[in-house]
């Protein structure tokens, strides 16, 4: 069982910038283990602290194919180019996806658990999950990057979808 409930769209912690991460010490390793399982549960490809109610500036992620799961503490990313549609979904947002326009490629900064400095560029889907991971982190859902119209046709959906469904039934595939 996750040690986490993923906080779902309304949750005013998600409207929050999360604080930078001033120690990074045993407590937070354990955060970020017990985010990584929260992830899995979900499952995800990414998740942001505020997601499971703590602000704090750090994420976890685990892409398909890839090394195993990492964890970004105090994230910037310092440069994008490009621009890339996809479907983004969010577990925060829970059975729904969108076409959302980002950045192609990103360099993102960070710091590791054990302190160390990181330096990722990344391009198309993993420069897409660090994009969201970071809006988490700045207080925005992907409900925000839709425009009026869209966002329209969303609040319906997300209407329809959770009156009166457990948000834990719904459909999470391809969330980040």
């Amino acid at each position: 069982m996750a040690p986490y409930q993923i906080r779902i769209f309304g949750d005013p912690v998600l409207k929050e910038r999360a604080a930078d991460v001033t120690d990074i010490d045993g407590r937070l390793a354990r955060l970020a283990d017990d985010m990584i399982v929260t992830m899995h549960d979900a499952p995800g490809v990414g998740l942001a602290a505020p997601q499971v109610g703590v602000q704090k500036r750090m994420f976890v992620y685990e892409v398909p194919d890839g090394d195993g799961p990492h964890t970004i503490v105090n994230p910037v990313i310092t440069e994008s180019r490009g621009e890339w549609v996809y479907d983004e979904g969010c577990l925060s947002v829970p059975g729904l996806s969108f076409e959302i326009v980002r950045p192609k490629e990103v360099h993102l900064t960070g710091l590791d658990l054990d302190g160390n400095e990181v330096s990722i560029e990344a391009d198309e889907l993993m420069g897409r999950l660090f994009q969201h991971e970071l809006d988490h982190l700045d207080g925005v859902l992907l409900l925000e990057r839709l425009d009026k119209v869209q966002r329209k046709v969303a609040m319906r959906a997300w209407r329809e979808r959770t009156m009166g469904l457990d948000a834990d039934r719904l459909d999470r595939s391809h969330l980040l």
